[in-house]
């Protein structure tokens, strides 16, 4: 799976974390990827934790009080590890075990929950950093794949006759309810999953970020199986 990534102009690939958070984002690169296989027995982590409402956020304190066979505490100390260096290294890492994620369907010409193509915008220099333990993992397709939803003709007429207001603020609108940061895939577009176990950074939107940021989204979940994700 390595040179299958590599082959792509938007993913970097690196060995450890180190260069993982050293590297730099450049041209069309706006994904790296720590390329791993782990060991261990994510599904048995995932059995014994409890699930409250559709997501729940895991705690360092609540993953060491499991009682787990040693190809389960293989995987705890893997994850436990990664927290860690993320941690240190300034981000703010959450666990979460998923059923799923709130869905909009408020709008039917538009939908801006995260199983919608979109970036991250964060006023401050920042990254997006995941890593799907178990269950399907997200996707990501460049920016010459996808086209900003709200400059697609029919949808941009639906949201002026939604916001109905002074044409000068329309844009504002846009970003307020986060319309902007929503994308279509183009015909024919090749989304990348990324795969389990590999610990992703991904570029975001923000004033000193010097390449476009990374277009994404979460994948919808296989029904009785929940995700195991780590996300900052």
């Amino acid at each position: 799976m390595t040179n299958a990534l590599a082959d792509h102009a938007q993913i970097s690939v690196v060995s450890n974390f180190s260069e993982l958070i050293n590297a730099n984002f450049q041209g069309d690169q706006n994904a790296i990827c720590w390329h791993r296989s782990l060991l261990g027995d994510f599904k048995e982590i995932v059995a014994k934790l409890e699930l409250k409402e559709n997501m729940t956020e895991v705690s360092v304190e609540d993953l060491l009080m499991l009682q787990l066979s040693e190809k389960a505490n293989l995987a705890r100390n893997v994850i436990l590890s990664d927290i860690q260096q993320l941690t240190d290294f300034g981000a703010s890492p959450s666990l979460n075990l998923l059923k799923n994620y709130e869905r909009d369907d408020e709008l039917d010409f538009i939908s801006t929950d995260v199983y919608s193509y979109h970036i991250d915008r964060s006023p401050i220099e920042t990254d997006t950093f995941l890593c799907t333990y178990h269950g399907p993992a997200s996707e990501i397709l460049p920016h010459d794949q996808v086209e900003q939803k709200i400059l697609i003709p029919e949808i941009r007429e639906k949201l002026k006759k939604l916001y109905d207001g002074p044409e000068a603020e329309f844009e504002a609108f846009l970003e307020e309810y986060f319309f902007d940061l929503h994308y279509q895939p183009k015909p024919n577009s090749k989304p990348v999953n990324l795969g389990s176990g590999h610990l992703w950074r991904l570029a975001v939107d923000h004033p000193t970020q010097q390449v476009l940021p990374c277009v994404h989204r979460a994948p919808m979940e296989n029904d009785g199986e929940y995700r195991l994700l780590l996300i900052c």
